[in-house]
């Protein structure tokens, strides 16, 4: 991604937790975006020895110099202005594992993307890429969607599939994803920043949730 450059570089806050997260991230930041917060779920005890760990997020938003912010939830009054007050363009969210409160969604000026690692409406929920296999699908892919208050219920911005063939596997999809999400983003901001996008609501039919 290094070198991509939208047409208007955007204040955004990185929300997400996991390694499919990683490169998303790293996308936004080579892109020129101004990361100006990154959010992700608190270190957790891991290992033998109990000690906290930092989730891949934290550690690649601390390598970048990146302001990293751990709540529990966002559901206190102080979180959410802080969060306004950053006075974001948009906030980008992939994997991130919290429920983000209608004062957070409505409060960068573009609201809040979600990369979802499948084509919407199918497999909404935590683990799309992981129902994805275990249910035979024949594709799968990545939606980028507007976030709304219900469960991955928003409108849909940009998708791009991927064929999952017998040689496929959870992480070479998970991988997979990533990189494409990555790319994703960057196209839904660049369409952001320039006005090209046109929000396609979900189709009520094929709705299934992992």
């Amino acid at each position: 991604m290094e070198g991509v450059v939208t047409a208007q570089p955007l204040r955004v806050a990185f929300m997400g937790t996991s390694d499919f997260s990683v490169p998303i991230l790293q996308a936004l930041v080579d892109a020129g975006h101004e990361v100006a917060c990154v959010y992700c779920q608190p270190p957790r005890a891991a290992g033998r020895g109990q000690k906290e760990r930092l989730s891949p997020v934290h550690a690649a938003a601390l390598d970048h110099g990146i302001e990293v912010r751990t709540p529990a939830t966002l559901k206190a009054a102080e979180d959410q202005q802080a969060f306004a007050d950053m006075y974001l363009d948009v906030s980008v969210v992939a994997a991130y594992g919290l429920i983000l409160p209608k004062e957070i969604l409505e409060a960068p000026k573009h609201g809040c993307l979600n990369v979802h690692g499948s084509l919407l409406p199918r497999w909404r929920g935590a683990a799309p890429i992981q129902r994805a296999i275990l249910e035979g699908d024949t594709e799968s892919g990545v939606t980028i969607m507007q976030m709304d208050e219900g469960l991955d219920t928003g409108d849909m911005l940009l998708r791009e599939p991927v064929a999952i063939t017998p040689e496929t596997t959870g992480q070479s999809l998970h991988d997979a994803l990533s990189i494409i999400g990555a790319r994703l983003a960057l196209e839904a901001l660049t369409g952001i920043s320039n006005g090209t996008l046109s929000p396609v609501p979900q189709p009520a039919d094929g709705v299934t949730y992992a």
